[in-house]
């Protein structure tokens, strides 16, 4: 089997950012089996590396030779808070937040540490709302629906797992974080 490594750059308008991207495949007078595996997009005009899928590297996290449950942390914030959650393997987090009383767009933010790694909600929420930011599938939803958001996906290294969220002034929520613990799993290729 012989795989071959092709790039293409994808030209911009007015620096816009990039919603969806299409790709057809299309193939004419040949025969035998095609695969058309790992796509990958990213900044700049030079193609960079290759990173296979994490599943190749990783594996849920053993416990006496069997997989460990994932874990739940749930805890009150009251303006801003910094939330440590305890864990063995490297993990991306499910975050659901559930305002108490209502608040205005963009006044709720998550961040790691001191800082870094900031996702902010753009929408404003009521209070009994259900925000949630789940780096598990990749979706911010409000109350179910997709949301906007402006940043990234949370995520909590092993023995580093300090998470700060930040509310309006005098505002306050239930937060609730899930994650499935990971190790390294098989050969990387």
């Amino acid at each position: 089997m012989k795989f071959s490594r092709f790039a293409e750059t994808i030209q911009l308008k007015n620096n816009n950012h990039v919603v969806s991207v299409t790709v057809t495949l299309k193939i004419s007078d040949c025969n035998g089996i095609i695969y058309f595996t790992d796509l990958q997009l990213q900044d700049g005009d030079q193609l960079t590396g290759y990173t296979v899928h994490t599943s190749k590297m990783l594996t849920k996290m053993q416990e006496n030779g069997q997989p460990v449950p994932p874990r739940h942390y749930n805890g009150v914030v009251r303006t801003a808070e910094t939330v440590v959650l305890f864990n063995l393997g490297s993990v991306g987090l499910d975050c659901y937040i559930y305002p108490i009383q209502d608040m205005a767009a963009g006044s709720i933010e998550m961040s790691q540490g001191m800082g870094a790694h900031k996702v902010k909600f753009l929408d404003p929420v009521n209070a009994g709302d259900e925000l949630t930011l789940k780096a598990s599938t990749r979706q911010c939803l409000k109350n179910g629906s997709q949301t906007p958001k402006d940043g990234f996906y949370q995520y909590s290294a092993a023995w580093d797992s300090k998470h700060m969220v930040k509310l309006e002034e005098r505002k306050s929520a239930r937060v609730l974080f899930e994650f499935q613990e990971m190790q390294e799993g098989g050969d990387r290729l």
